[in-house]
Order: C-alpha cells, then sequence, then structure tokens
C-alpha cells in the first residue's frame, strides 16, 4: 500500500511540474504576442534624375541623404528604365530603397501619347488637354477611361516593374484635373473658385460620355448641374480607381510593391482632384499634407494625417506623411510636423523635394528618428 501511494504521490508531482512548465511556456508565448517589434519610422524623400550628372556626384548625394537621416529616395526618371537600372546600385551602396516615381495620367511631353490627339482629357467647355492645358502648360492629362491611353500608361508602369531591385512603383498625378485649386495658390492664377468651373471640370470626351451614358443612360453633357450629379462623379472616381487596381494587379505580378503620391485626406481629395485613395488597392500612399498651399497651421498636419489612417482603419495601406520643403522655416517647425504625422499614425515622412533640404532640416530628421 506504501508504494502504490509512493508512486500516485509520484505521478501527481510529475503532472503538475508538466502542467506549471505548460504555462510558463504559454505565458512566455502570449508575452512575445503583445510585445511585437517596433516598426521603424521611415524618412523619404522624391528627387528628379539628371542624365548628365555622374554616378560619382549621385554618389556623393545619395550618401548625404543617408547621412541626414533619409531611408528611401522616390526617383522621377522619366519613366526611363535604363536611367533607373544606373541609379539603382549607387543608392543601394549607400543605403538607401528606392522607388520608381512616375506622373501617370499627367504625362507632359509624352512622345508616344502626343501622336494620339485623341487620347487627351476633353473639359466641360469642350477643349483637349492636347492643345489647351489647364492653370499651367505642363498639364497634359491622358483619359483615364479609353483603353488606348490607359494601355500606354499601364504599359509604362509595368516597363519600370520589372526593373530589378526598386521597393515599389511610385504613381504620381494618379487623378483627375484640379477642379478645385488649393486655397493659397489660387492668387498665383487670379482665379476665385467658388464652383466647379467648366474649363476645370474633366473629362467629357466622346469615350468618357458614350461609357458613362451606356451605364446610366443619361449625357453628362446636357446636366443642368453636374456637380450635384452623383453618378457622374462616381463614374471618374471608379475610372481612377480601375486604373490604380489594374497597376497594382501588374506591379504585385513583378514582385514590387505599389505606392502613390496623393492629395492630403480621401474626402478632400475626392472633392479637389476625383480621387478618393481610401478604396484602391495599393500598399502605401504619400498624402501630400503642403500646410502652406491650403493656408493651414502646422499642426494639420497632424489633422490630415490622422483622418487618412482612420479611413483606412480597415486596410492594410500605409500612410507616410508628405511635407514641403519651403513651408518650413526653422528645425523646430520642421521637428513640429514629423512629429505631428508620427503621432497621428503615420509611418514614415517624405520631404519634396531631396536637393532642398538643408543642415536644419537634417537635424529636424534626427532629433525625430
Amino acid at each position: 500500500m506504501k508504494t502504490s501511494r509512493l508512486f500516485i504521490l509520484v505521478c501527481l508531482f510529475s503532472v503538475l511540474m508538466a502542467c506549471n512548465q505548460n504555462k510558463e511556456v504559454q505565458d512566455s508565448a502570449e508575452v512575445t504576442q503583445e510585445a511585437p517589434a517596433k516598426e521603424t519610422f521611415k524618412f523619404s524623400t522624391w528627387i528628379t534624375s539628371n542624365k548628365e550628372k555622374s554616378n560619382d556626384t549621385y554618389a556623393k548625394e545619395f550618401a548625404k541623404y543617408k547621412e541626414g537621416g533619409i531611408d528611401e529616395i522616390l526617383i522621377n526618371t522619366g519613366t526611363d528604365p535604363k536611367e533607373l537600372e544606373r541609379l539603382i546600385p549607387v543608392a543601394k551602396e549607400a543605403g538607401l530603397k528606392v522607388h520608381a516615381w512616375i506622373m501617370a495620367v499627367n504625362r507632359p511631353g509624352d512622345t508616344v501619347a502626343l501622336k494620339h490627339p485623341e487620347w487627351y482629357q476633353v473639359s466641360r467647355d469642350g477643349k483637349s488637354c492636347f492643345d489647351t492645358r489647364p492653370y499651367v502648360n505642363y498639364y497634359q492629362w491622358l483619359c483615364p477611361t479609353r483603353e488606348e491611353s490607359r494601355n500606354h500608361i499601364l504599359g509604362l508602369v509595368e516597363g519600370l516593374s520589372k526593373v530589378e531591385g526598386i521597393a515599389s512603383v511610385h504613381l504620381d498625378y494618379i487623378r483627375f484635373p484640379d477642379i478645385f485649386l488649393p486655397v493659397g495658390l489660387l492668387p498665383t492664377y487670379n482665379l476665385k473658385q467658388d464652383t466647379e468651373m467648366a474649363e476645370y471640370d474633366f473629362c467629357y470626351c466622346d469615350e468618357c460620355v458614350n461609357a458613362f451614358e451606356k451605364l446610366h443612360h443619361k449625357n453628362p453633357r446636357e446636366s443642368e448641374n453636374t456637380s450635384i450629379d452623383m453618378e457622374w462623379k462616381n463614374f471618374r472616381l471608379n475610372a481612377i480607381k480601375a486604373l490604380v487596381d489594374d497597376a497594382y494587379q501588374i506591379v504585385h505580378k513583378h514582385n514590387k510593391n505599389l505606392t502613390a503620391a496623393v492629395f492630403p485626406y480621401p474626402e478632400m481629395a475626392d472633392h479637389m482632384v476625383r480621387q478618393r485613395w481610401d478604396k484602391w488597392d495599393i500598399d502605401e500612399v504619400y498624402p501630400m499634407i503642403y500646410h502652406g498651399f491650403y493656408n493651414e497651421e502646422i499642426d494639420w498636419v497632424g489633422y490630415a494625417t490622422k483622418q487618412g489612417v482612420t479611413d483606412l482603419e480597415a486596410k492594410s495601406t500605409l500612410i507616410n506623411t508628405g511635407l514641403y520643403l519651403p513651408d518650413f522655416k526653422t528645425e523646430e517647425d520642421l521637428k513640429e510636423a514629423i512629429l505631428f504625422a508620427k503621432n497621428s499614425g503615420a509611418k514614415g515622412v517624405a520631404f519634396y523635394e531631396g536637393p532642398n533640404l538643408t543642415e536644419a532640416h537634417y537635424k529636424a530628421i534626427k532629433a525625430t528618428k
């Protein structure tokens, strides 16, 4: 009997020890799950390449960015894959990630597109961007609905996505022309925009009108007030979304990410440029929260960032707040803006543009990195 009791006690002790060890393993796993590795807040800058600049010159420029706290560069090579291939090894040697920045729907000087006048967007007053450009001479917008023009854009995206070593294809001007300019820019053009003005309202080309009429059985050219026609507005929002979603499939086929520079937050982008980026298939967005363009204070950087973060809560898309360097007069101002973005949920900030970075800016980056 004593032997039996001793055996039972030993068994019970073994079971208790095993349970305790299992609990310690479970507790350890729970701690690991609750405390994931901290994400790195990244610093990026947009730059435009110059084929006349040597690799050695770029090596010095890129080294300066890296030493100053920049992690990634978004390079506009004019959609030239060869120029991109030249610069990637130089950037990687400096420790920088590279994104291929492309002007997407607005294609100034596109030699292929200029052979096809019918590819261009048409305003409500019947003028084509091919020869009558709204606001500035470089506004040459292609129609995102017409098969030939949208395939041209997607072909350029695919060409960049095939380049080895890029982190993403980065879409810019992925929208319609500004139906409303940022309020701070209106005096530059001697404009007052209280309504949707016909010369800035796009696109009314035959392709867009026919496709819309097929869906909704009405012609937007005959509308008494297109600004309150939600189907017509959504048709244009969806044309941009479809273009982005197709680009996403193409880029991911080549194992790259898709990113984009966008207007400050989705509702504002919707209102100003027919761009609803919270509905897109996209990996990261870089809202251009240029507070000076809107006559806003620095804390607006936090407000606009938070609006976008909130609108993307149900998606995995990340936000990097875009900042316009000339709007910051002191190191403290830039530091404050970076912290507003960071504390409002951005995963990074991007500066427009690299050559404008000063020692004061680099000090602000290092203080917040």
